[in-house]
């Protein structure tokens, strides 16, 4: 994001970038546009279910507190593990310890600003602007 006021962006404004070559989601009141990783992991399986969430609010995947992905216990090992139920997504190391998996990718993309593009709107509203003159209206959201 630019030095200086951040832009802010509606729902709607976010739900029109919603797909693989124009890729945009909004969490935790911010609104990030992941094209260019989507662009340099083209093809690669961890990228659906981002590519699915498109132009969507994605904030159930993260915990507020500490703005990392959710996590839990899974119950038959006991061990930690990340809360993915739309499934394993890029940078999400697998369920169980596995040997073929690159930790080498640097900052996973949730803690990388550089994809940040704005504020999202939390209070929109719809108003009717309407020219009584010409009986023109016109619908916008704020």
């Amino acid at each position: 994001m630019s030095p200086g006021r951040a832009p802010y962006y509606t729902p709607r404004e976010v739900a029109r970038h919603c797909t693989a070559t124009d890729l945009w989601v909004s969490y935790l009141g911010r609104v990030y546009d992941l094209t260019p990783l989507a662009k340099e992991h083209r093809g690669d399986i961890l990228l659906k279910p981002i590519i699915e969430a498109a132009g969507k609010d994605i904030s159930h995947w993260f915990n507020e507190k500490t703005r990392e992905i959710k996590t839990h216990i899974d119950p038959q090992t006991g061990c930690l593990k990340y809360y993915t139920p739309q499934g394993r997504f890029l940078h999400v190391p697998p369920s169980f310890p596995c040997s073929d998996w690159d930790t080498d990718f640097g900052r996973p993309w949730w803690r990388d600003s550089s994809y940040e593009v704005g504020i999202l709107s939390s209070k929109t509203r719809t108003i009717r602007i309407i020219n009584t003159l010409t009986s023109q209206e016109h619908t916008l959201q704020v």
